[in-house]
């Protein structure tokens, strides 16, 4: 096996036209909660359980804290400006540091739908990555009946792809999930070209 060779830098502050992104701090329950864990089109979708209430959350923004000690940990409150409101999130939910890989997972409350804001923060988190760490390539996958996640993928900097290293490290071929990713040199590359 490869030895590890990836600095971590955790979650770092960064923002987009509209969107800041930070660590969730011990007032967010509320936004959390009122936003998107306790509303199943939200959760089920998001291959998430739903929140029925209100101390659920707070132990489970308890552990997003707890885990921000670790330098391998990746998760954001994605706040829109405007409102200062927390709107969802955005993480990397697996990590693999021996080949500098990373799966990104998000979610966006569903008052917040159709104004684009999922799509912003794939693609401000993409760039933020590829400028500030070392990560080499990022993937993400949806479930096929999961059409909305498939509309934020496809405006994203990412191409479709046969799979993703979640499904080859459990030796598997995906069923029915719709794999996405990008490197960084092909992302730099395409972006060169666009100038």
């Amino acid at each position: 096996m490869r030895e590890e060779t990836m600095q971590h830098r955790g979650t770092l502050f960064f923002q987009t036209e509209r969107l800041v992104f930070r660590r969730f701090h011990s007032a967010d329950y509320e936004d959390m909660f009122r936003n998107w864990a306790a509303n199943p089109n939200v959760q089920l979708e998001y291959g998430e359980p739903v929140y029925e209430d209100i101390q659920q959350v707070k132990e489970l923004l308890n552990t997003y804290m707890e885990n921000y000690q670790k330098p391998d940990y990746y998760r954001w409150a994605i706040i829109e400006r405007k409102s200062n409101r927390n709107i969802g999130q955005i993480a990397l939910c697996r990590v693999y540091s021996a080949i500098k890989t990373a799966e990104i997972e998000y979610c966006i409350g569903e008052s917040f739908w159709g104004n684009g804001f999922a799509a912003e923060a794939l693609n401000g988190l993409i760039e933020f990555l590829f400028r500030n760490t070392e990560f080499e390539k990022l993937e993400a996958y949806h479930r096929s009946e999961n059409v909305r996640s498939g509309r934020v993928l496809e405006k994203s900097r990412m191409h479709r792809t046969e799979t993703v290293e979640r499904f080859r490290q459990e030796n598997k071929t995906p069923e029915g999930e719709v794999c996405y990713c990008i490197e960084c040199g092909e992302y730099f590359s395409n972006n060169k070209n666009k100038m």
